[in-house]
This record gives C-alpha cells, sequence and structure tokens, in this order.
C-alpha cells in the first residue's frame, strides 16, 4: 500500500472516528435530557436584554462565525473586524443598531484564552491550524490580513474553558523560527 493510500485511509478512520463521536454525544445528550443547544447558545439566552425603551442593542456570545443573540437570534460579524479583534468563540460583545441601520460590535466580555502553535492548511474549502492533534477552522480574513501561507507555523488563540472548532489567529511564526524547544 503506498504511503498516500495509506494516509487517505487514516484520513478516513479518523472521519469516521470524529462522526461516530459526535453521535455518541447526541445520544448521550439524549438520554440524560441534556439539551442539544451550544454552549455559546445557552451562554446568549443568560445575558441581559435591552428594555423596551427604545434602546437598540443586543448581546450575545461570539461562536467563531456569528453573534448569538440573547434574543435567540444569529447576527453576522464582519470577518475583518473578528479577525483584527482577535475574537475567540465564548465572547461576548454588545450589538449596537443604529437608526440607519448600522451594526456597531464592541467586545464587552472577553473569554479566557490558550494559545497554540500549529500548522496552516487548508481543505474542504476551509483553512485550519492543525494544533494539539486536533483541526481548528481560521477565518480567511486572518489569513490574508497576516498573509499567511500553507505551512506556516501559527500561534492561535482558542477558549480555555470550552471545545471550539474555531480558533484565531494572533500570529505567523517567521520561517527560521525552531520551536522545538518552546
Amino acid at each position: 500500500m503506498s504511503q498516500a493510500s495509506k494516509l487517505a485511509l487514516i484520513k478516513e478512520m479518523i472521519d469516521s472516528a470524529e462522526s461516530n463521536l459526535r453521535s455518541a454525544k447526541a445520544m448521550i445528550n439524549e438520554l440524560t435530557g441534556s439539551s442539544s443547544k451550544s454552549i455559546y447558545a445557552k451562554m446568549a439566552e443568560e445575558l441581559p436584554s435591552s428594555d423596551d425603551s427604545g434602546d437598540s442593542f443586543i448581546e450575545g456570545v461570539f461562536d467563531g462565525q456569528k453573534m448569538l443573540g440573547n434574543d435567540k437570534k444569529e447576527y453576522p460579524i464582519p470577518a475583518n473586524y473578528a479577525s483584527k479583534s482577535k475574537l475567540i468563540a465564548g465572547d461576548i460583545l454588545k450589538l449596537t443598531i443604529k437608526e440607519d441601520g448600522t451594526f456597531l460590535y464592541k467586545q464587552i466580555g472577553p473569554a479566557e484564552r490558550n494559545r497554540v502553535i500549529g500548522t496552516l492548511t487548508f481543505e474542504d474549502g476551509q483553512y485550519k491550524v492543525i494544533a494539539n492533534a486536533k483541526a481548528y477552522n481560521v477565518l480567511l480574513a486572518s489569513v490574508t490580513y497576516f498573509k499567511a501561507e500553507i505551512g506556516d507555523k501559527i500561534t492561535l488563540v482558542i477558549p480555555a474553558i470550552e471545545e471550539s472548532d474555531w480558533g484565531t489567529i494572533e500570529n505567523v511564526l517567521p520561517k527560521d523560527t525552531d520551536i522545538s524547544g518552546m
């Protein structure tokens, strides 16, 4: 068996194992009566809601791509804002909707963060950083902002308290950096 076919088989086995784990978790949640809502959706529902006095703001939780509002709606986050602000899943945001329809986001509660070093890859139409044997999705805006290339070593910021499929690029390490001693 060639090395390429062995790698393809390993990838297929990992994908199958991940699918089985997701199914097992869903069955456990079903049997224990746990909600299938993400931790971020639950966090968003616990945030205070605006009153009916005409205030046009909504608080929510960033899930890696969008804001889950305390009104149980989803709000798009501009990728360049998420990238430059280095938002991670679990960050608390406040959205102000101005009279002219402009959306203004502000981070009001950063989530606890961890940093890991990984390698930038591209698969299934998505940039990812492989770190600690896990693939974290990263925004295209972050990749282009940092001028990162596939194979670059990346410092990735991830949530400390909850597993997430998303991370944010903090830095691209110079190509001649030796991280084996770090």
